[in-house]
């Protein structure tokens, strides 16, 4: 018996089944209206605020500083307004006091901490946010490696729309 078409099947009407669950649970069959995008900045203006930024973020290498973020992205969204998932949204997060997020539960350990979240601080976190900080929740192991902190946090600035002072 050949299971191609079989599974086929099978695929199209989990597919159906699901958008129909959906629909069912909006009360409509239109789509959910989803959060205006800001416009995506050109690479040329992303550099010209990556160079705004105090030495050394303002040399940051945006694509490695992208791909490293892979490794946070399965817990961690950076839209404005964006979902917290395993760990809050950081968007807006450099200036902001560590724990803020009223709609995150944090470690008992990141509530006391009463440290403002800045890119030195975010560079030691980022190298083990075990060490760092003992009692956190965050299961990161870390980024040994400097210039991947550093793109990676440049990277963090630009993309969350932190203004260089």
């Amino acid at each position: 018996m050949r299971y191609g078409p079989v599974l086929a099947a099978f695929a199209a009407l989990g597919v159906a089944a699901c958008s129909q669950a959906q629909d069912a649970g909006s009360g409509s069959a239109a789509a959910p209206a989803s959060a205006p995008e800001a416009p995506a900045l050109s690479d040329a203006e992303k550099q010209a605020i990556l160079a705004s930024y105090p030495a050394p973020y303002n040399t940051a290498d945006l694509a490695n500083g992208e791909a490293k973020f892979a490794l946070c992205r399965s817990c961690h969204t950076i839209a404005p307004g964006g979902a917290n998932m395993t760990g809050p949204n950081l968007h807006g997060v450099f200036g902001k006091a560590a724990a803020a997020n009223p709609d995150y539960k944090y470690s008992d350990a990141l509530k006391a901490s009463g440290i403002t979240w800045d890119a030195n601080q975010l560079y030691q976190w980022l190298a083990n946010p075990k060490t760092f900080m003992p009692g956190t929740k965050m299961t990161f192991a870390g980024l040994n490696d400097s210039k991947d902190r550093i793109d990676l946090i440049g990277w963090l600035m630009v993309e969350t729309g932190h203004k260089a002072k």
